[in-house]
C-alpha cells in the first residue's frame, strides 16, 4: 500500500523538513498512479530499479513490495535519514545520498559504479522537475535499459516533439535517437503535494541507441546546431566554423532550411557528415 498525503505529512514532521523548492520537491499522494508507474516498468525480481528523488519512500515502498531491487538517490539530506532509517531491514534497497547529477553531462560516480556489472538496469520515478531533462539522457547513454517516469507535461512534449513544431529542439533529437518514446498519461496537479502549477506525464522511454560511441560528441553537436535554430541551415554551419558547401553536398540537405525543419536521423546524417570533414574533432 503506497503512503497517503497524511503519512506523506507525518513522516516529513518526523524529521522537522517539508517541501523544498530547489530540490523540485513534488510528493506523489495518487495511491493510483503509484501502482500504475510499477505497473508500467517493474516486470521482474531480477530487474534493479533507480528512483531518482525518492522523497519520503512511497514509490519505494510499492517497487520493494514487488521484489524489485531499488537504487534511491536523494539529495535532500532530511529526506536522506528518513529513507535510511524507514528502509534500514530491506536488504535489497541501497541509498545514495547526493545530487544524481555529476556536473554537467555525468551521472552520479556511485550511482555509475552500482549499476556498472547490472543488466535490466531501470529507471522509475516521480523525477524532480529540475534535473529531469539531462538526467534522463544521460541515463540512456549510460546504457540503462527503460525509463518510466512522471515529468512536467512541457518536458515530456519536447521529448516526444516531430520536427517543426514549437517543442522541437536538442532534447527531442536526443532522445529519439536513443530510445523509443511514449507518453503514457497526462497527470492533474492534484495527482501531487503540493500541487505543481502544471500538468505532468507519465513517460516511457525503452532504449534503441542508434549514436554508440557517438552519443556525447552528438549531443554536443546538436546544442550548437539548434542555438542557432532561427537562422538557415548554410547560415548555422557557418557560425560553428563548418564547411558548409562540402557537408551540405554530402547530405544532399537543403541548406536553406532551418535545423528544426529536420528529423532526428537527418540531423545525425549532417553531424557524421560534418566529423568526417574533420570539423569537429569527433
Amino acid at each position: 500500500m503506497s503512503q497517503t498525503k497524511q503519512q506523506i505529512l507525518s513522516h516529513l514532521a518526523a524529521v522537522g523538513t517539508q517541501p523544498r523548492h530547489r530540490f523540485g520537491q513534488n510528493f506523489m499522494i495518487d495511491q493510483n498512479l503509484v501502482r500504475l508507474i510499477a505497473d508500467a516498468a517493474f516486470k521482474s525480481p531480477t530487474d534493479t530499479v533507480i528512483e531518482v528523488g525518492p522523497g519520503t519512500g512511497t514509490l519505494t515502498e510499492e517497487l520493494l513490495s514487488r521484489g524489485a531491487s531499488v537504487i534511491a538517490v536523494e539529495i535532500d539530506r532530511d529526506l536522506a535519514a528518513h529513507l535510511r532509517s524507514h528502509f534500514a531491514d530491506q536488504p535489497r534497497f541501497t541509498l545514495i545520498e547526493g545530487d544524481a547529477l555529476d556536473g554537467k553531462h555525468a551521472i552520479n560516480a556511485d550511482l555509475r559504479d552500482a549499476i556498472a556489472d547490472k543488466s535490466n538496469v531501470k529507471l522509475v520515478a516521480n523525477l524532480p522537475y529540475n534535473i529531469a531533462s539531462p538526467l534522463v539522457i544521460d541515463l540512456l547513454i549510460a546504457g540503462v535499459d527503460e525509463l518510466v517516469f512522471t515529468v512536467q507535461k512541457e518536458v515530456a512534449d519536447r521529448l516526444k516533439a516531430t520536427a517543426e513544431s514549437d517543442d522541437y529542439g536538442p532534447l527531442t533529437v536526443m532522445a529519439r535517437m536513443l530510445a523509443r518514446v511514449q507518453i503514457l498519461h497526462t497527470l492533474g496537479p492534484g495527482a501531487f503535494w503540493p500541487p505543481p502549477k502544471i500538468d505532468s506525464a507519465l513517460v516511457q522511454m525503452v532504449r534503441k541507441d542508434q549514436l554508440g560511441t557517438n552519443a556525447r560528441a552528438f549531443g554536443i553537436f546538436v546544442q550548437k546546431l539548434f542555438s542557432f535554430r532561427r537562422k538557415t541551415l548554410r547560415k548555422a554551419m557557418d557560425m560553428m566554423d563548418l564547411p558548409a558547401d562540402t557537408v551540405l553536398a554530402k547530405t544532399g540537405l537543403d541548406g536553406t532550411k532551418r535545423a528544426e525543419s529536420f528529423e532526428p536521423d537527418i540531423i545525425y546524417k549532417l553531424f557524421v557528415s560534418a566529423a568526417a570533414s574533420d570539423s569537429l574533432g569527433a
